[in-house]
């Protein structure tokens, strides 16, 4: 992505294209802001009858905060379709910190019209470009299921691994369709190191003594080698799983942990296993989970990060001679999956202890007599991968864009997988081109369509329906699904029931491909997938991931929901490329801080309660609760700045929009390496600097945990205090806008 960030921003300022590595490095400076808050029961005795903390006269005389931001490298899955339909759709918005400082403001000026080389007249001033009304007319004009069902036919495959003869191409077709349809188009080449299963020989088990067994499914990024270790089933390997193991004193150290595949991904499956010191992990699809045969194999990856491995912290560029160097997120354990028959010959003969009450499945854990051989002989290769662009120009901002894309490889024929979610692509880019070509549509910003390679890899790249996003774009969500139609009528109808977060909103998984845009990059994302009859499409990560098993599970019905899926994604870029201001609402990630502030400073009365010796009795959430009113205070600033703002001031409303797409950028910690810990968001990242890991710190405190640390955890307390609190100086605005009375 970094690459494409670099391309597509010397095509905006009529820069040739190079290969170029890009480095990105944003400071952000401000003073601190008063505090006007007010928080939950647990919070109230800090902060006062008022909401005001008691720190609300004091002055904070340190030095200011900056806040540093790596892009993400290569990400190359941004959305595919799934679960009849599942369509895993990005809206990276990436506002301006890319283009020369002499571009960072747009002229203000009155209403013109100007003629660029592409002979296409572009409007220079803020003048209405044209009415919602007639843009979301239009698209349902132009998108339907009639025109998808011929570009499916087209793009299906029977193979299309990530750097295969056919992945190249489907991505020279992509590209083909880009320029015909008169987009500046373009392809970026890299070469990227994966694991493939042994060339010669294979990956085997062998387990008390009986026949080896040699499964054709793997795991990329697996370490390789041979382990002998005693079974110990683990559930579905979270968090809490190995917690109820440890609570029943199961020794499992060097243990082989037999896991059901589901709940979390892969790689945390294996990365939880390794801190328990398992020596590896099987992975299975549990028929309460997986309604699929018993010999079929699966696939996937265990990279606990994002991108090349190899590369940490930058983009797969060209033969570039890097320093030896791997990500931490690669596994030190083996990992291998297997079939459910295979798993069920373990299962069965399973002795030990029987599994906690809650816990599905077989009812042994396993003991040491359970003795199992696990050989691993991945191969690592080099690949040769195509990322293919498209660009439709915007004519007010067009050096702010939306990306949409679609992941195009697949371990197998991946029908759901990545042919109609390039299908859904390559139509919508379609569509809108056609809009600004022949019907007037002139979005304000621009927008990049992307057909990503090497997403199997981890982003190297009536229905249910579920939307994983940024809390900024909850509410753009929730109002677009009130607005998009299918043949059933409002989608909001069908599937919120007048309650949006709790029947459409989830968490994001790691896995999702919106997830590295969200948490590594600070970019506002978004996935959603619609499932059939309620029910989850199966075949994902297999070679049963066919058209005849899509169409099975959505009773031939794959046209009609991409279409329904393809509009509603068309809908909400149209939407930010439209407006004068982006519809983010900053108001939400409040609630989600508060939240987590709420939690904390009840644990930490515990623990100084309970085990008073390991937190300073001086210790006080005073400055977290603070920093949390401050981010409150600055939202309602901004939100008073939009009622007051002047849409046909085009400074006015660039600066209201940096604003905004700052907060998401400044919630990642810039006090942890991107290489260490590459998802440095503190409120959806993943690692000890984020709010979630601080709660479970002070959970392990309270219980004397030995793996807590107390120092660590007022390290990483602090470091989180001034991130929230330097996202807050951000949003304020100009420097004179700051309250200095923190």
């Amino acid at each position: 992505m970094e690459q494409a960030r670099s391309t597509i921003s010397k095509i905006f300022n009529g820069e040739p294209h190079t290969y170029t590595r890009f480095n990105l490095t944003q400071n952000m400076e401000g003073d601190t802001s008063q505090v006007e808050m007010k928080l939950s029961s647990d919070v109230d005795e800090e902060v006062g009858e008022n909401g005001v903390g008691d720190n609300r006269h004091h002055h904070n005389s340190n030095g200011r905060p900056y806040m540093v931001q790596k892009l993400q490298r290569t990400p190359r899955n941004l959305c595919y379709m799934a679960c009849g339909v599942l369509l895993i759709f990005i809206i990276g918005f990436l506002i301006g910190y890319m283009t020369n400082k002499k571009k960072e403001l747009a002229p203000v000026c009155a209403s013109s019209i100007s003629v660029v080389n592409d002979d296409i007249p572009r409007e220079t001033g803020a003048a209405p470009l044209m009415d919602w009304d007639d843009v979301k007319k239009l698209l349902t004009e132009k998108f339907s299921a009639a025109k998808l069902e011929k570009v499916l036919s087209e793009f299906s495959h029977s193979n299309h691994r990530a750097g295969s003869s056919q992945d190249e191409s489907l991505a020279n077709r992509v590209l083909q369709r880009f320029k015909d349809y008169g987009m500046k188009a373009w392809t970026d080449e890299h070469f990227i190191k994966v694991h493939d299963p042994p060339a010669a020989g294979y990956n085997t088990f062998v387990f008390k003594n009986a026949s080896e067994e040699r499964p054709r499914g793997f795991l990329s990024y697996s370490a390789v080698g041979s382990v002998q270790g005693a079974v110990l089933y683990a559930h579905y390997g979270e968090d809490n799983d190995f917690q109820a193991l440890s609570d029943r004193n199961v020794n499992m150290n060097g243990r082989v942990m037999l896991i059901r595949a589901g709940k979390i991904s892969f790689a945390e499956k294996v990365a939880n296993a390794a801190r328990m010191n398992a020596s590896a992990v099987l992975i299975y699809t549990d028929p309460s989970d997986y309604n699929i045969k018993g010999d079929i194999e699966i696939y996937g990856h265990v990279h606990m990060g994002s991108g090349d491995p190899y590369t940490p912290g930058f983009p797969s560029f060209n033969h570039t001679q890097f320093p030896p160097a791997e990500s931490s997120g690669l596994p030190k354990i083996l990992a291998q999956t297997i079939t459910l028959d295979m798993a069920k010959k373990i299962l069965d003969q399973l002795s030990g202890s029987k599994r906690p009450d809650k816990w599905e499945g077989f009812s042994k854990l396993g003991d040491e007599t359970d003795v199992i051989t696990v050989n691993v002989n991945n191969v690592l290769t080099e690949k040769r991968i195509h990322n293919v662009f498209g660009v439709i120009k915007g004519f007010v901002d067009p050096d702010r864009y939306v990306v949409i894309g679609a992941q195009r490889d697949a371990w197998g024929p991946g029908y759901a997988a990545s042919t109609v979610g390039t299908s859904v692509l390559v139509e919508l880019a379609r569509s809108i081109s056609d809009m600004v070509k022949n019907e007037g549509f002139k979005p304000r910003r621009s927008i990049v369509f992307a057909s990503w390679s090497a997403g199997e890899y981890g982003s190297i790249g009536l229905n249910g329906f579920k939307v994983a996003a940024s809390p900024l774009m909850h509410t753009l969500i929730e109002n677009t699904l009130k607005e998009v139609k299918n043949r059933d009528g409002i989608l909001y109808k069908q599937f919120a029931k007048d309650n949006f977060e709790t029947n459409i909103v989830e968490p994001m998984r790691m896995d999702s491909a919106a997830y590295p845009f969200l948490a590594f990059s600070g970019i506002p994302s978004m996935s959603f997938r619609f499932s059939p009859d309620n029910s989850n499409y199966k075949y994902f990560g297999t070679m049963q991931d066919t058209a005849d098993n899509l169409n099975a599970a959505t009773s031939s019905q794959v046209p009609q929901l991409a279409e329904t899926a393809g509009r509603f994604a068309g809908h909400i870029a149209l939407r930010l490329v439209h407006d004068h201001l982006l519809q983010m609402d900053v108001m939400k990630y409040y609630k989600v801080v508060r939240s987590y502030v709420t939690k904390i400073n009840g644990r930490v009365k515990e623990v100084l309660q309970m085990r008073p010796q390991l937190l300073p009795k001086s210790l006080t959430v005073q400055w977290l609760i603070s920093a949390t009113g401050s981010y409150s205070r600055a939202a309602q600033s901004l939100q008073n700045d939009i009622q007051n703002s002047d849409l046909e001031d085009i400074e006015m409303c660039r600066l209201i929009n940096d604003r905004i797409m700052a907060v998401e950028r400044n919630f990642l910690s810039h006090y942890v390496s991107p290489r260490q810990s590459p998802f440095r968001h503190i409120l959806l990242g993943s690692g000890p600097h984020t709010l979630k890991a601080l709660t479970k710190h002070l959970d392990a405190l309270k219980t004397n945990n030995p793996e807590a640390n107390a120092e660590l955890f007022l390290n990483e307390f602090a470091l989180a205090t001034w991130t929230i609190q330097g996202c807050a100086n951000s949003l304020a605005g100009d420097i004179w806008s700051l309250d200095n009375e923190i």
